[in-house]
């Protein structure tokens, strides 16, 4: 150990697992840095070994540390919505309980009660997976004993979502455009032909939506793919929007830039600075008036599934929907039976088609034929024939009878050179 002063300020100097540690007390004292140099070796030696001393953490309680989680998680996330709704049942339960008192037993109990309360199995394993976050090292040790234990995670129910049938799709839009509100039908058209979530619908402004190039920039979104995507926009969007559009500027006298399209409020007390809180109760009513179940979210659902079926590329899909990967659009696509059908049966079609025309023209090939195996055969007799050897008075006008053949291989026997005939073999 060594104290050096710089100026007025004394600094220390030591050696600490093979590196040189030099730091300023901060002090002109010379005794304050001699206390500061102990206490820095001291908290170097504890960390080394693990030796920290945590109990301040262990006591404090769940409510506590989520509120300091909240706080930090809203600086490095879009929403903190859901986040906030899951530790609001947290803290309702257990929140007033101490780090130190949370253990597997705890987890199980507050699982229960949420499904007693009628929360669904993938909501509590949220609710969990936060407030395992929010209990930091305690949570990883609870953590890994619900997993030896299989009880971190409740078994979800695995098809939620569906599609809505062309035929459920139309009655929807039939009993918006019937309903008092003046804003459910465009919103209800949003949601079929654009794709968008309910947040992307509520907070959508005037300046996001181009109708003379007819498309649609949207904003704040749940993902990094989502936000600031174009989306086209088709003409039944496209009249439903302008529609829209008569409507409040009417109703508002003007449209600003960055009004939004649904304002808030209700009946004569309209705000367009500020965006509609919820859509759950118009598209309650409109789902019950045309008598069809479903999630107001199921008709994203719907429009990925028709754009699968149309033969849109992945990629076209994803930039549409918002999606980052290939495994979210798949959970998204709910292919039809009678699409599937449909697949299969051309599969069939095209499988026939291909067999019918190569046995017609195998079939053409063989009528087409210029030689019958009739006149074949002839024409192979005559050949032999004509191989024969035979004296002709050609051969005599010339010097005498036709030369012998050359003689290849054993005695008696000759290969001819005739290219016409394939190994003739001639005796003698």
């Amino acid at each position: 150990m060594s104290l050096l002063r710089r100026g007025k300020v004394w600094w220390y100097e030591f050696w600490f697992a093979g590196r040189r540690i030099q730091e300023s007390s901060k002090s002109t004292s010379k005794t304050v840095a001699k206390q500061a140099e102990q206490k820095r070796r001291r908290e170097l030696e504890e960390g080394f070994n693990g030796l920290e001393d945590g109990r301040a953490e262990q006591i404090r309680t769940i409510h506590e540390l989520a509120k300091d989680y909240l706080a930090s998680y809203a600086l490095r996330n879009r929403g903190v919505v859901f986040a906030e709704y899951a530790l609001r049942h947290v803290n309702a339960h257990i929140g007033d309980k101490m780090v130190v008192d949370v253990d597997a037993d705890t987890i199980r109990a507050y699982q229960d009660a949420r499904l007693k309360e009628g929360a669904a199995p993938k909501t509590v394993n949220e609710e969990v997976g936060f407030l395992l976050r929010v209990l930091g090292e305690r949570g990883d040790i609870v953590r890994a004993r619900l997993k030896k234990q299989h009880s971190l995670k409740l078994k979800v129910r695995t098809k939620i979502a569906k599609a809505f049938t062309p035929e459920e799709k139309q009655r929807l839009m039939d009993a918006a455009q019937q309903a008092k509100s003046p804003l459910i039908y465009p919103v209800v058209m949003l949601a079929f032909n654009a794709g968008m979530r309910n947040g992307e619908i509520r907070e959508l402004r005037w300046e996001q939506v181009d109708l003379e190039r007819r498309f649609l920039v949207v904003g704040k979104s749940k993902t990094d793919a989502g936000e600031g995507r174009t989306i086209p926009l088709n003409p039944a969007l496209y009249d439903a929007l302008k529609q829209h559009a008569e409507w409040f500027q009417l109703r508002f006298g003007a449209i600003e830039p960055n009004w939004c399209l649904f304002p808030y409020g209700k009946a004569n007390h309209l705000d367009p600075t500020r965006p509609i809180t919820t859509l759950k109760t118009a598209w309650t009513n409109v789902r019950d008036r045309a008598g069809v179940k479903g999630r107001m979210h199921d008709s994203r659902h719907t429009l990925i599934t028709e754009l699968a079926e149309s033969g849109a590329g992945d990629q076209t899909i994803m930039d549409i929907a918002g999606h980052v990967s290939k495994q979210m659009l798949k959970h998204y696509s709910h292919i039809r039976m009678e699409a599937k059908r449909t697949a299969l049966d051309q599969v069939w079609k095209n499988q026939t088609a291909a067999m019918e025309a190569a046995a017609q023209k195998q079939k053409t090939e063989q009528n087409c034929s210029p030689e019958s195996g009739a006149d074949r055969q002839v024409e192979g007799e005559s050949l032999q024939k004509s191989l024969q050897p035979v004296k002709t008075k050609g051969w005599k006008h010339r010097g005498g009878e036709r030369k012998p053949l050359k003689r290849i291989g054993s005695s008696g026997r000759t290969r001819t050179y005739n290219p016409s005939v394939n190994s003739r073999m001639l005796y003698h």
